[in-house]
């Protein structure tokens, strides 16, 4: 069933688990998330990046991701993932975005907030949540960040908004880290305390799982996992015998791979048997 942001975030936040989000690129990759999420009776967020809107490649996916959430028996947020601006935000909506986020993390304080709190109010009229960031989340490539979200600029980014979500910078960056990260779990705890509104954790993949166990306890609600979705697909992909032509029975073995990560996930973030 296709539900809006803040609606599968209700259930999460009420009782202290994390919605796994998975960024999804094919029919291959839905498929095996939703298979995940059905036998784990997991409520799940298949999301795209926002070069997936702004280069027309949405188009395409949408209604896979669309289908797949209208069979599913539990619930499914379709959702944008770092909105770079107003025009990817237009263009999921009208592909049937049931979530978005819009990511202006990288200006001041003041313009984040001025230019989130306008998505906020048209978005609120079609009854679909914003995610909203602050603290900027960078490339893994880079190192791990150590600029971290405060509870003063949290507090105002929300009173000054209203989003439905927050995604903090706590320690996370974006691909396959080069060391562990070490999230900074008491201020997820003191950021959460302070404005309530259910806590994002980018860059999911490649955390420690006591770490992910940590943080869910601390209050983040949604977990984003991307680069690793990419390679349990990649890497089983390149292991099919070749002598395989027909495309649909090629894809049998990548999609089990794909289903086997997301059922980790959800298991880890304590979403199984939520529905």
């Amino acid at each position: 069933m296709l539900v809006n942001l803040q609606t599968i975030l209700k259930d999460a936040d009420q009782k202290g688990y994390a919605i796994p989000a998975f960024n999804v690129y094919n029919m291959e990759t839905v498929m095996g998330i939703i298979q995940a999420a059905e036998e784990q009776r997991s409520p799940v967020i298949l999301q795209f990046y926002s070069r997936l809107a702004s280069t027309g490649f949405v188009d395409y996916l949408a209604p896979i991701i669309l289908k797949a959430a209208e069979r599913a028996s539990v619930p499914v947020c379709m959702h944008l993932d770092h909105g770079a601006g107003y025009e990817p935000a237009a263009i999921s909506v009208k592909n049937g975005a049931t979530g978005i986020m819009v990511d202006f993390s990288q200006l001041s304080l003041e313009e984040n907030i001025e230019k989130t709190k306008k998505a906020v109010d048209l978005l609120s009229a079609l009854d679909i949540g914003v995610e909203g960031e602050i603290g900027h989340i960078g490339k893994a490539a880079d190192g791990i960040p150590t600029d971290y979200t405060t509870v003063e600029e949290a507090k105002k980014y929300v009173e000054g908004t209203g989003v439905s979500a927050l995604a903090v910078a706590v320690g996370t960056a974006h691909g396959r880290y080069k060391q562990a990260p070490v999230l900074q779990i008491v201020r997820i705890k003191e950021i959460k305390d302070a404005i309530g509104t259910p806590l994002v954790l980018h860059g999911g993949s490649g955390i420690p799982d006591e770490q992910i166990k940590l943080a869910v306890e601390a209050g983040i609600r949604k977990i984003n996992f991307g680069t690793d979705v990419c390679y349990s697909f990649l890497d089983t992909v390149f292991t099919v015998d070749r002598s395989i032509v027909g495309i649909d029975t090629f894809m049998a073995e990548p999609i089990k791979a794909v289903k086997a990560f997301a059922v980790s996930k959800i298991q880890l973030l304590g979403a199984n048997d939520r529905v």
